[in-house]
């Protein structure tokens, strides 16, 4: 997740320009705050320290003991990635995004399961490893200068720049037919999705002009990649649209051929703004600008400071969210830049277009606070202080915006232009280049009992960019998953799978042979509890009734992840 910010090492002193230009509208902050949406309280929620604490990787496969009956025509690999390790001798990791990166599969075959887990063999990792210590900052935590150092080489290093980890440890992407994990800077590991052995470090870096990309890139049919990233120069930052093609030449390519199609520049080009992810649809990339800004002057100097790169980053309800549009054909930014209100977002669920309007959904928080939440010692509090701290926080819900696509020197202002009908959402013309919108909600208000909805899903092979129905998420009525949810949007109303103490990660579709249906399949999620020792298990639902098909217990401990993705196998 956010270890992204260390993508801004190189030639950022010079990136940090004066601040150019400030937005033009903006709501008071009174305003921004009484549109925020709260929760019922909670009270008694139980502790959850064991999901995020260190692990043993399991390097051989395992079987586990499978209960019910999982599809025989399941044949490939759940691949997950997270943090599993959060100390280093008698150092720790501040934040939860800093663990080292621990890499799972979960192997399905004639309706059996086996495990296996491997820690990424990153440079990062053996360093702390040889040395006993946190060698390498991360996100949330800085690496003390190194007592084997004399006095003077110790006092020099505050000096020095934060350098990139590649402490890939977010999600398992595809590029060209092999697998990475990666996280937000700029280096990738190809790893085996066989023997979770890493092959080769690759640096975005040495292909484009670019300081790291996202752990959520997109694919088209065609297998063209698509992602973004960041760069800092002279002229301060750019947001930079990616395009990776399909082809390979040979089996060595790693991101070769990879081009920027795109570059946008912040409205502060001292403080660009953080995002972890991106939407498309089949014409566009839609990039969203959102007030959580990186402060690049403080993330520069922290080292010197003694400050993590976290301590940069800071949300400005002030300022309005700007979603641009990228012609994935021309690589040019459309003219018409669509507004809203102050929020934020980490993931989006889906983005099509129909009838001259781009429908963009995704999970929302009416602030960005949370990414400073997670700090490890927030996630092992526990009694009243656990309560608070989540009683704070603002929940994600699922929101649609709808962009009108045909804006032109003729479209009346101050008017709604959102002609769907049974559509709540408002795209209203400020000036001929500026669209003011609003949201409509993708649920119904009895989602908000289950927390709010995270780590959204849809079947992505078929209905990505397309218009679809479905969509899986977490409910988040702690501060991980504690649910799994399916929403059906022409109803809004959802299923749910949830039970005591038990804490789900993202569900995944995988689609059944020769599916009628879009939610023909099953959803596959990775179970945690903190209140049993070795009780993991792979849950398998029925997609369509969401009822439990199976399980495969696992007999070992393995905390909380983040993202992963399916491998099938033929």
């Amino acid at each position: 997740m956010p270890t992204s910010v260390l993508k801004m090492h190189l030639g950022l002193a010079k990136g940090a320009a004066s601040h150019l230009y400030r937005m033009s509208y903006r709501k008071p902050k009174q305003i921004a705050a009484a549109q925020r949406t709260y929760f019922t309280k909670v009270h008694g929620l139980p502790s959850i320290s064991p999901l995020v604490s260190s692990v043993e990787e399991t390097p051989e496969p395992i079987p586990t003991t499978v209960k019910g009956t999982i599809p025989t025509w399941i044949r490939g690999s759940l691949l997950r990635n997270g943090p599993g390790k959060f100390e280093f001798g008698n150092q720790h990791y501040n934040h939860w995004f800093d663990g080292m990166a621990l890499m799972h599969r979960f192997r399905i075959e004639d309706g059996q399961v086996t495990y296996r887990s491997r820690f990424l063999s990153s440079d990062s990792y053996k360093q702390n490893s040889e040395r006993n210590r946190i060698m390498v900052s991360e996100f949330g935590t800085l690496a003390l200068p190194d007592p084997c150092k004399n006095i003077f080489q110790r006092f020099l290093s505050r000096f020095e720049m934060i350098k990139p980890t590649d402490n890939a440890s977010v999600n398992f992407v595809k590029y060209k037919a092999d697998y990475y994990v990666s996280t937000e800077t700029n280096y990738m590991h190809r790893v085996d999705p066989d023997t979770l052995k890493s092959k080769q470090k690759v640096d975005w870096s040495k292909f484009i002009a670019v300081n790291g990309a996202t752990a959520h890139p997109h694919i088209d049919p065609d297998g063209t990649a698509y992602n973004m990233g960041n760069s800092y120069g002279n002229k301060g930052a750019l947001y930079n649209i990616i395009r990776v093609p399909p082809e390979r030449d040979s089996s060595t390519d790693t991101l070769e051929g990879a081009k920027i199609v795109c570059s946008i520049a912040p409205h502060d080009k001292s403080k660009p703004s953080y995002y972890h992810s991106f939407g498309m649809s089949e014409n566009y990339v839609v990039f969203i600008e959102q007030p959580i800004k990186m402060d690049l002057f403080k993330i520069v100097s922290g080292k010197l400071r003694g400050k993590s790169i976290n301590e940069g980053i800071y949300w400005d309800p002030n300022q309005e969210t700007i979603f641009h549009l990228i012609d994935k054909q021309t690589g040019k930014e459309m003219p018409v830049k669509y507004y809203t209100k102050a929020l934020s977002t980490f993931h989006q669920i889906n983005a099509f277009e129909q009838d001259g309007f781009l429908m963009l959904d995704m999970c929302c928080s009416d602030d960005g606070q949370a990414i400073n939440n997670f700090l490890v010692q927030n996630l092992r509090q526990s009694g009243e202080a656990l309560d608070e701290m989540y009683n704070t926080m603002c929940q994600p819900l699922p929101r649609r915006f709808v962009l009108p696509l045909n804006i032109t020197s003729e479209t009346p202002l101050e008017q709604n232009l959102n002609t769907r009908p049974d559509s709540t959402a408002t795209a209203v013309c400020r000036t001929k280049n500026q669209v003011f919108c609003t949201f409509e909600d993708l649920h119904g208000e009895d989602l908000k009992d289950y927390g709010g909805l995270e780590f959204p899903h849809i079947n992505y092979a078929k209905y990505n960019t397309k218009p679809y129905r479905y969509y899986y998420g977490c409910g988040f009525r702690h501060l991980v998953g504690d649910s799994l949810i399916k929403m059906d949007l022409e109803s809004k109303k959802f299923k749910v799978w949830r039970q005591p103490d038990l804490y789900p990660s993202e569900p995944v579709f995988i689609p059944s042979p020769n599916p009628e249906e879009e939610d023909d399949g099953v959803i596959l999620s990775v179970i945690i509890t903190p209140v049993k020792d070795k009780s993991t298990f792979l849950l398998v639902l029925d997609a369509k009734t969401f009822e439990e098909l199976g399980r495969a217990e696992v007999p070992v401990n393995i905390p909380y992840g983040f993202h992963g993705v399916f491998n099938s196998s033929p």
